[in-house]
This record gives structure tokens, C-alpha cells and sequence, in this order.
């Protein structure tokens, strides 16, 4: 576990473009009151973005994740702790930031 930890440290130093455009919307409650942390272990994965009061789990993915069997596995463990997990693709929180807002507070409301 401290592994884990000392990784998604290094990973919150280190964003992907999409990542830190994600950060500035999500951080300090601007989004719809939210807490959210980033980079945070959720058992043995680490989750882009989450928020543990509304069960919400928002990934940042790149084109590497696009078949990857390993991600349905993690978002089952996940779904399993009775999280929802949002998925958007780099390249459309880049082009539509705003969008990604809309779907992370509707996911979020329930809707």
C-alpha cells in the first residue's frame, strides 16, 4: 500500500495535460461544491480524480486505454465499492472542458 501511495505522488507531480485541465475545474470545491482528490488510491488502483461524499470517480484516458481489459476489471472493483466512474479521453477534455463539466455534475446529482 505505501508503494501505491508513494506512486500516485509522483503521479500528482507529474500531470498529463488533461489531467491538470481536469485539476483546475475539480479543485477547491469549483465544481458544484465537490471535494475531490487526485491521484488517490482506491484499494490496490489509483483513481484520477475522486469524490468520496458523492461515490464519483472521473478518469482522464489516453488512446492506450481504448481496449484495455484491465480497465473493465477496474471499473468493476470500483462499481463493487459502490462507486460511479466517469471516463472522458484527453483530447475531449481539451476540446470541451465545459461538456466534461456538465456530465461530471449530472453524474453527480444522479441524473
Amino acid at each position: 500500500m505505501e508503494r501505491l501511495r508513494r506512486f500516485a505522488k509522483t503521479m500528482r507531480r507529474d500531470p498529463t495535460e488533461a489531467e491538470y485541465v481536469l485539476w483546475q475545474l475539480l479543485r477547491a470545491r469549483r465544481l458544484g461544491g465537490m471535494k475531490f482528490k487526485r491521484q488517490e488510491p482506491l484499494g490496490p488502483y489509483i483513481c484520477d480524480f475522486v469524490c468520496h461524499e458523492r461515490l464519483l470517480i472521473v478518469e482522464a484516458d489516453g488512446s492506450q486505454h481504448a481496449s484495455s481489459a484491465r480497465d473493465g476489471v477496474r471499473y468493476r472493483y470500483f462499481e463493487m465499492k459502490g462507486y460511479r466512474t466517469l471516463r472522458f479521453w484527453n483530447e475531449d477534455i481539451q476540446e470541451n472542458i465545459d461538456g466534461a463539466a456538465e456530465q461530471i455534475i449530472q453524474t453527480a446529482a444522479g441524473r
